[in-house]
């Protein structure tokens, strides 16, 4: 166990406050109660402080540690590292740590009373919080009305080894992107809330306004957190998976901002998404075949109707023949392979690029030796980012 630190640490900046209880602080750092008392038994991190009753509080040194510790293990350090670290931190680290912390999910903990054992406990996700500048209080946090009250229990998990709102867009065309670039921060609260799994945390971080831009949401926010999630073991319990929860929430979400894209189009005079004049350039995004979820295709459709294209998904079995087939069938503009894979099954380009040699296909892949098993010819293009991929489907269908 780490050793514990001294009480109050000397010469330090911060001011001096009565202190806070575990659910204060708690929601300060956006984890359970029972995750700070796990703390405390086991590396000393706890409440230094005491009011005249003799219950233990949290003073802003002890606040700050934590804050290191919430850093380094969302950052994947080993919790026993963490703790270590915390402990030793200095007076300017811990300065560092106050006024640097970045924006965590605050979530509303009920029936934890003070000192009390138990680790049952319901959470309600009502925002994020900001760090407090120096001498200020730690604000309350947001109030909101929750969609949903998630119950949970403390779990034992291993580390790993925009919301914008705006007026409706007069007509179909292209857009920029309104909301700014979420910070790693924000990518890191959307990670703890799959972790808790709060789908209301979820839901919350992923909101995209009418006036957003999903390729800046995708490539800033939901790539990150899908890619940092998938590179975590977690110990779960029956019914329990992180990446469902982040996977749910953002369909949810780009489901939501089409289904208002759309019926903004249409209020301005557009035509509706069926209409024949949308319809001719259509672009057939395909996943990869292991892909569980594919994110990435439903993300660039969304994208790509942001900028007045027409994209539908290949959803569920889709063998080369079925493949071929429903390109010959919808005559698209162009196909896609939209994937977050290394090193994806590149049958179905094959198949298509065969049967349909004139047929513009592009495909994203990021690594270099799995772009050698493409096939070659003039109409078969690969891309290495989202970004790019976009804005080749994009110069395709303007010159069409």
């Amino acid at each position: 166990m780490t050793s514990s630190r001294p009480a109050e640490s000397s010469g330090g900046s911060r001011a001096s406050s009565p202190g806070l209880a575990v659910a204060a602080v708690a929601r300060r750092l956006g984890v359970a109660p029972a995750t700070l008392r796990t703390w405390d038994r086991r590396y000393g991190l706890g409440p230094s402080g005491r009011t005249a009753g003799s219950h233990r509080r949290y003073t802003p040194d002890d606040v700050a540690r934590l804050l290191v510790m919430r850093r380094l293990t969302l950052e994947g350090v080993a919790p026993v590292d963490a703790a270590r670290a915390a402990v030793e931190a200095g007076d300017a680290e811990l300065e560092v740590a106050t006024r640097s912390a970045p924006a965590l999910p605050a979530v509303q903990v009920e029936n934890d009373l003070d000192g009390a054992e138990s680790e049952e406990f319901a959470e309600t996700f009502v925002g994020t919080l900001r760090a407090p500048e120096p001498g200020e209080e730690p604000a309350p946090p947001p109030s909101a009305e929750p969609k949903e009250e998630p119950r949970g229990r403390a779990r034992l998990r291993a580390l790993p080894g925009g919301a914008t709102g705006g007026d409706a867009p007069a007509a179909v065309g292209p857009r920029s992107a309104t909301a700014p670039a979420p910070t790693s921060g924000r990518v890191s609260a959307l990670v703890d809330a799959a972790l808790a799994y709060s789908r209301t945390a979820c839901d919350n971080l992923l909101v995209l306004g009418p006036d957003g831009d999903p390729a800046t949401w995708w490539t800033d926010l939901v790539e990150p957190a899908w890619l940092r999630l998938s590179e975590r073991t977690v110990l779960a319990g029956p019914g329990e998976m992180p990446e469902v929860v982040l996977a749910t929430a953002a369909l949810r979400a780009l489901r939501h901002y089409t289904e208002e894209f759309e019926r903004a189009v249409v209020e301005a005079g557009g035509p509706p998404a069926n209409h024949p004049s949308r319809m001719r350039k259509i672009v057939l995004v395909f996943a990869a075949p292991d892909e569980v979820v594919p994110l990435s295709a439903h993300a660039l459709a969304a994208a790509l109707a942001a900028q007045g294209a027409m994209a539908r998904i290949v959803t569920g079995p889709a063998s080369t023949h079925r493949s071929v087939e429903l390109v010959t069938m919808v005559r698209p503009t162009a196909v896609v392979l939209a994937t977050t894979q290394n090193k994806p099954d590149l049958d179905v380009v094959h198949a298509v690029n065969e049967s349909h040699p004139d047929l513009p296909i592009f495909v994203g892949l990021r690594a270099d030796a799995a772009a050698t098993d493409l096939p070659f010819g003039p109409t078969v293009q690969r891309v290495r980012s989202f970004t790019g991929l976009l804005h080749e489907v994009l110069a395709v269908i303007k010159a069409r």
